[in-house]
């Protein structure tokens, strides 16, 4: 077991766990941070996402200990009350169904727009291979993105 210090949300936060940890544990078993999923557990699915100072990273395979001082950013903390761009556009382009992977689809396309503001479809479709979204809305979901970078 070892301490560490995490800025999660922007909130100081301690947690006793062993160093090899993955963040989503981290979050959901010690901060009840449940809005970041577990989908696969092999950094595939895209549900874990989360974003380590402002880039989209895949929380169930990244040890605590990686993180050092490194800012976490979870859907928890994306926007007080879901106002977001991404959310919004989420929601005006009706993209969720079962919503499962909803989260970790958010934080990449927020990650990618905070990044690039204007992306192509060629770097929308980079920068989110590997969400995957078993309900098939991957095309309301590349709508979304466009409708948020118009917002930004």
């Amino acid at each position: 077991m070892a301490t560490f210090n995490l800025t999660i949300n922007g909130e100081s936060r301690q947690v006793d766990v062993d160093p090899s940890t993955p963040m989503l544990w981290v979050l959901r078993d010690h901060f009840k941070l449940v809005g970041t999923k577990f989908g696969c557990g092999i950094a595939q699915c895209g549900a874990c996402t989360i974003h380590i100072s402002d880039v989209a990273v895949r929380s169930c395979q990244l040890p605590v200990s990686a993180v050092g001082e490194q800012e976490i950013t979870t859907i928890e903390g994306l926007s007080e009350n879901g106002d977001h761009p991404v959310q919004k556009a989420w929601l005006e382009q009706d993209v969720p169904q079962c919503g499962y992977c909803q989260a970790g689809q958010i934080m990449s396309a927020s990650a990618l727009l905070k990044a690039n503001p204007n992306p192509s479809d060629e770097e929308i479709d980079q920068a989110m291979d590997g969400n995957i979204c078993r309900c098939g809305t991957y095309l309301r979901i590349k709508k979304a993105i466009k409708t948020a970078s118009s917002t930004i």
